[in-house]
């Protein structure tokens, strides 16, 4: 079944971020070697580069790519609706990703501004993607806000360490079966995406372990594998561990010879 975000198919799991990438042509060929249909955008960064900027945007263009505006470096309330108001404009899009931060060093969201920020988007008409922590509690509060899609982090924004609480990540899978999950930030290699789609996450949202790979073509097209890997074992319904052994060979029926009697 095709990944949907707000009644919108998207053909890829994949999901890339636009930023600390050698060149843009390298950009532009990492997007395509991984299959990506959705990039996110810093507001504040294409804002500040002006004209820089709309050579920016005319590369997404040509890439055909859905986009999604990020609030990125936002520590307030009022920050974030701000910045979300102008990517609306920046853009033309009313799909926002929601980054309140509350520490420079973590980069951790903040969430009570967070669940605010989101109830005021998503009384605006916004379709709100909240980077959030992997927090239940957090979680039904962005739900009750309108968010119809959740984006927990599976570790620190480009620590690389993967899924740093796994356990809280295959509880909050479970708890919210019918909302849209996408471990954003903390990925770090194929196999931690695999692993997180395995669980039965809908997407993956990563930036740095791709762009700042030795060659960031090659490395979208290994997460673009990994995904899929994932997902497909995971709707394949992968084995349940055991704690002893279990012969793959049966017993019954198999010769048993009296090497005594020869």
């Amino acid at each position: 079944m095709m990944l949907e975000f707000y009644g919108i198919g998207i053909s890829s799991r994949l999901l890339i971020g636009t930023a600390l990438y050698p060149s843009p042509q390298i950009l532009s060929d990492a997007v395509v070697a991984s299959g990506s249909k959705l990039v996110t955008v810093s507001v504040r960064r294409e804002a500040a580069r002006a004209r820089a900027g709309q050579g920016f945007w005319e590369l997404i263009k040509q890439l055909d790519v859905h986009v999604l505006p990020n609030t990125a470096g936002c520590k307030t309330v009022k920050e974030a609706v701000t910045t979300a108001q102008m990517a609306r404009e920046l853009f033309e899009t009313d799909w926002i990703k929601l980054e309140v931060i509350a520490n420079d060093d973590t980069l951790q969201p903040e969430v009570f501004g967070l669940v605010e920020a989101a109830r005021i988007l998503n009384e605006d008409g916004f379709k709100v993607f909240p980077y959030m922590t992997e927090d239940l509690g957090v979680a039904e509060k962005l739900v009750g806000a309108g968010c119809e899609v959740l984006m927990p982090w599976g570790a620190p924004i480009g620590s690389g360490q993967g899924l740093a609480n796994p356990s809280a990540m295959k509880t909050m899978r479970a708890y919210f079966p019918d909302i849209p999950l996408v471990v954003d930030a903390g990925i770090g290699a194929p196999s931690h995406a695999a692993f997180a789609m395995e669980m039965g996450y809908d997407a993956i949202l990563l930036n740095t372990a791709i762009a700042k790979a030795g060659d960031p073509v090659k490395m979208g097209r290994a997460f673009a594998q990994a995904i899929d890997a994932g997902r497909l074992a995971y709707e394949s319904g992968l084995m349940e561990p055991r704690d002893m052994a279990s012969p793959s060979t049966p017993v019954a029926g198999t010769p048993f010879f009296n090497i005594d009697s020869a």
